[in-house]
């Protein structure tokens, strides 16, 4: 079965502060009848520091799109190939092995897509399928797992490296003044991360079973506006209720499996935000703890949309508890309201670490 491998992840220098993001909305903002409860959501978030490609100041100045598009492709094309480089590394493999690159973001657009900058860039062969997702939003990096998962199982013995970019901090716009645009604004980081699965060997999550589910009606309560200013994010209140509906399916997953979703190893599930993780640890009766990569994801980054189910999975390998097949599952959320999940168990790569010989020639996925 295919093996998502350790993931590489990396967040920008420019730090923002959560005293930092309350003072800023008390200067922007102070005339704002509902600022009171603005700084209380923001401060409910547990988001104590974030991390952003520009300076806070050239950050809150809004250049135009195409001048914040420009500086999305420009960081995108200095951040990305690191992680590439050390997920590539942590699978044991090079950028000859990868037959499909799957490219995720909602914070910037290109075409063609920075798969082919990869391809040209970073020595994959230029037989390489690309894959590149823009409008899953935070689902994103579950669909990605799932979508490496399903061509892996296609193409047997073949490998999947995926890529997430997001830079949250380009879509601040400083006319939007409801309540979840500022919210937003306290809530949102910029990340790069990767991974690979590999279709044969390796250490890490072996992908069993994977799901998508969209909640009906509620495609309107995560949304892009798409102005001549950009991306304007639109985010209902009725957002964090969302676990109610979603929680069946996650233990209706995980039963089609013959497991319990309340004993599994490990959960890595996307922090969109406290009441979220709150609100499924009550609904899969599950501790708290279970989710504490997701919540010092949160804490540490702020939510990093496509890059939070990879930061929370890098953090259970550096953890280092877990044990040979161990069961789990990952599952991220995002506009639709969709959800993207995969169950599966831990492999420590006692088995075979190897290539698989069948692969050896290097011919090209038919």
């Amino acid at each position: 079965m295919p093996i998502l491998c350790k993931p590489a992840v990396n967040v920008p220098e420019n730090i923002v502060t959560l005293d930092d993001t309350l003072r800023l909305a008390e200067q922007l903002h102070a005339d704002h009848p509902k600022l009171k409860l603005v700084l209380r959501l923001i401060r409910n978030t547990g988001v104590l520091k974030r991390h952003t490609i520009l300076p806070l100041d050239e950050t809150l100045r809004h250049p135009g799109f195409e001048a914040r598009n420009l500086t999305y492709e420009r960081h995108a094309k200095k951040r990305v190939p690191a992680v590439v480089e050390l997920a590539l590394k942590n699978a044991e493999l090079t950028p000859q092995d990868i037959d499909v690159i799957i490219y995720v973001s909602c914070t910037g657009f290109m075409m063609p897509s920075l798969t082919a900058w990869l391809i040209n860039s970073m020595g994959f062969r230029h037989d390489t399928r690309q894959i590149p997702i823009a409008q899953l939003g935070c689902a994103a990096g579950g669909a990605a797992i799932n979508r490496a998962h399903d061509f892996c199982n296609a193409h047997l013995g073949s490998n999947a490296l995926i890529v997430s970019c997001e830079f949250c901090s380009m879509c601040y716009q400083p006319t939007d003044h409801d309540i979840g645009s500022l919210l937003s604004n306290g809530l949102f980081g910029d990340a790069v991360s990767a991974a690979v699965v590999r279709g044969h060997g390796g250490t890490g999550m072996r992908l069993e079973r994977n799901s998508s589910y969209l909640i009906p009606n509620t495609e309107d309560w995560i949304s892009y506006a798409v102005k001549d200013t950009g991306f304007h994010f639109q985010l209902d209140k009725r957002v964090p209720t969302t676990m109610e509906p979603l929680a069946p399916v996650l233990r209706d997953l995980v039963s089609d499996q013959g497991w319990d979703v309340s004993k599994l190893g490990f959960y890595i599930i996307h922090a969109g935000g406290p009441r979220i993780l709150d609100d499924l640890c009550r609904f899969l009766d599950v501790k708290p703890d279970a989710f504490r990569h997701s919540r010092a994801t949160l804490t540490e980054y702020g939510n990093i949309a496509s890059s939070v189910v990879l930061e929370a999975l890098r953090r259970l390998f550096e953890e280092g508890e877990t044990e040979n097949d161990e069961k789990g599952i990952i599952a991220g959320f995002g506009p639709g309201i969709t959800a993207e999940m995969a169950v599966g168990t831990w492999a420590d790569g006692s088995t075979t670490r190897s290539a698989d010989p069948r692969r050896a020639a290097r011919h090209p996925v038919s």
